[in-house]
């Protein structure tokens, strides 16, 4: 048990005092970063997703 009690505190030491938390602004940047690629990722996997479909329609059309 005492393991874990010195795991826990070893881990909060090293949360606390080492970890560089990136500032507010930096936070919010890196969030509007992701929102974006998000956004961009998601539209080009509705045109590929739209085409292929109109290309299979086509195909079936035929037969």
């Amino acid at each position: 048990m005492s393991k874990f009690k010195e795991y826990f505190s070893e881990t909060t030491n090293e949360l606390v005092h080492k970890v560089s938390w990136p500032t507010w602004k930096e936070l919010q940047s890196s969030a509007i970063v992701v929102m974006v690629a998000s956004v961009i990722i998601a539209l080009l996997v509705f045109a590929m997703d739209f085409t292929f479909n109109k290309g299979m329609e086509a195909i079936y059309h035929l037969f």
